[in-house]
């Protein structure tokens, strides 16, 4: 197939955090040395924003490196943390309040602000425009370029108008090659070139395999009466513990009368019938969720998949042609639950390697071991060796063990203690069989604080066109009936947040599974929870899913 080119010095794939920081990065340092350099920004969603969700609390400290003027330049990042609470819920009414003094110090906030990420990263694509970044929004990276020597040399959008037979229509534009000297990859959490890259060079040779959560968030306007703004609240226990699952409950007071609440479920729970988004029904029917949302209206809904595995599922982030960063490698630290600051200093640190490398007279295509060397040398490396025992203390030993761990390692130890855990399982490779595992039967949605799924779904503005190839593949369409119907009653069914996987005449003798692939959240928890590995998540057409405002 014929395509058009553009020739870039820079091309980065992904308009989050980290591939944002990366742009304004690289542009500062050109504009710096007077030097010409091209940089060129993929954004998937309709506008940069648009399919970005995090709690969010914002450690500022990478945003104090790379704009050490945001705080007067307009910046979304007005409500700093105020006060705090941590509580360990004990049953559907009951709860704890845990002392400050016994909450792991990287879980404090003081100092920290809570935002919607979304906006900082609508906010810092005007900054990257500025400086003279292009930033192209509705364009996934589909494809990644490669030289005659295996090295990366950039990447290819997706087409346009191929119908659902994978022809194309009348409307068929084939996607661009974006050729770029060096390429640095940002998707975020389990990105669909990541993931192909890392197992075409190895990259995760040696380490533990990466481990998963998703997070499901809901943003509420409430009564301004109970509003109380930089208000922090975290929280565990039930209704996860239910289940043997691990995981945890936030909710944020932000600007403007507004609270974020949600749940992480982490991915490496074993009953098969538990729903995430159910979980996250039943959190918000407790009192110490409840009091701050009942009689408010919830006016968004998002869920996103979390890489958590930290420093020890950390793969090796070069490779000739290119740099994996943020979340696409796994650079968020489980400890603080924050992912936002180290994302940032990961993008700004690949920015300086490939500045320097081609400043240097490097034609590109080489692997960039000095990100390495930047990367150990970091405060991001010595944050993220300091945590790297949190989540793997909470799988390994549970809720309370893990808690007592992680309180001595961090709080007198300063995560210096001269032990690594380790965390070996897959989280696709935990679930049980069926008949070990309670059923587990939800309470309908009250529509006060509890919703179902599809009216969720409604709010997250969350659209496709219909006339497109699947976006979600199955590599043996047979699968997901043959093995996961009779060993784990199609969980997929239960996992994904969005009422995508639906099994139709599952009672009778020729069951089928139907993949609503509009309502697609992009959240990626299929492609990693599905026991069989059955499932790859790829791009639909740019600027299809969903619409985040503020989130």
């Amino acid at each position: 197939m014929q395509r058009d080119s553009m020739q870039y010095d820079v091309v980065i794939a992904g308009g989050g955090p980290a591939g944002l920081a990366a742009a304004i990065r690289l542009r500062q340092l050109a504009t710096a040395a007077g030097r010409e350099l091209t940089v060129c920004v993929l954004e998937k969603g309709s506008e940069v924003g648009a399919h970005i969700l995090s709690g969010a609390l914002l450690d500022p400290r990478a945003l104090d490196e790379l704009l050490p003027e945001w705080r007067t330049s307009g910046a979304p990042v007005q409500a700093p943390v105020s006060a705090e609470e941590t509580w360990l819920l004990t049953a559907a009414d009951k709860a704890i309040r845990i002392p400050h003094a016994f909450v792991p110090r990287p879980m404090r906030n003081r100092g920290n602000y809570a935002i919607s990420l979304g906006n900082l990263c609508r906010w810092l694509a005007a900054q990257a425009e500025a400086l003279g970044a292009e930033i192209f929004a509705g364009f996934p990276a589909a494809e990644v370029l490669f030289d005659e020597q295996g090295a990366i040399a950039g990447v290819i959008t997706g087409d346009q108008g191929r119908g659902a037979d994978g022809n194309p229509k009348s409307t068929f534009q084939p996607g661009m090659e974006l050729c770029a000297h060096y390429t640095i990859f940002a998707e975020g959490s389990r990105g669909h070139l990541g993931k192909r890259l890392i197992k075409r060079y190895g990259l995760d040779a040696g380490i533990d395999p990466q481990h998963y959560a998703i997070g499901l968030k809901e943003l509420w306007d409430i009564d301004p009466a109970r509003h109380r703004p930089g208000l922090v609240i975290h929280g565990s226990g039930w209704p996860l513990r239910e289940s043997g699952a691990s995981g945890g409950f936030f909710l944020y007071h932000l600007e403007n009368s507004q609270v974020s609440v949600g749940l992480v479920v982490d991915l490496n729970y074993a009953n098969p019938y538990l729903s995430p988004y159910e979980e996250f029904q039943r959190c918000k029917r407790h009192p110490v969720i409840r009091r701050h949302i009942e009689g408010g209206r919830c006016v968004a809904y998002g869920a996103r998949a979390i890489s958590k595995g930290g420093l020890n599922s950390l793969p090796r982030m070069v490779m000739p042609g290119g740099i994996l960063v943020g979340c696409d490698a796994g650079t968020l630290n489980n400890a603080k639950i924050k992912g936002t600051h180290t994302a940032m200093k990961s993008g700004m640190l690949a920015a300086e390697s490939i500045f320097a490398a081609l400043s240097s007279g490097d034609p590109g295509g080489g692997r960039l071991d000095d990100y390495t060397r930047r990367f150990r040398e970091s405060w991001l490396n010595e944050e993220l060796h300091a945590s790297r025992n949190f989540g793997a203390a909470l799988h390994r030993f549970g809720l309370y063990g893990g808690a007592l761990f992680n309180l001595v390692d961090q709080n007198l130890c300063g995560g210096r203690l001269p032990v690594t855990i380790r965390d070996r399982i897959p989280d696709h490779a935990t679930l049980l069989h069926k008949d070990r595992c309670r059923r587990i039967d939800y309470p309908r949605p009250d529509k006060v604080v509890a919703f179902d799924r599809l009216s969720s779904l409604y709010l997250s503005n969350t659209g496709h066109e219909e006339d497109q190839p699947c976006h979600l593949a199955l590599r043996d369409r047979d699968i997901p009936l043959a093995t996961n119907l009779r060993l784990y009653e199609a969980p997929e069914q239960r996992y994904c947040p969005a009422g995508v996987y639906e099994i139709v005449g599952a009672d009778t003798a020729t069951p089928r599974l139907q993949i609503n692939a509009q309502n697609c959240l992009h959240c990626k928890t299929c492609d990693i929870k599905d026991p069989s590995q059955n499932i790859d998540w790829l791009p639909p057409e740019g600027g299809g899913g969903p619409n985040f405002p503020n989130m």
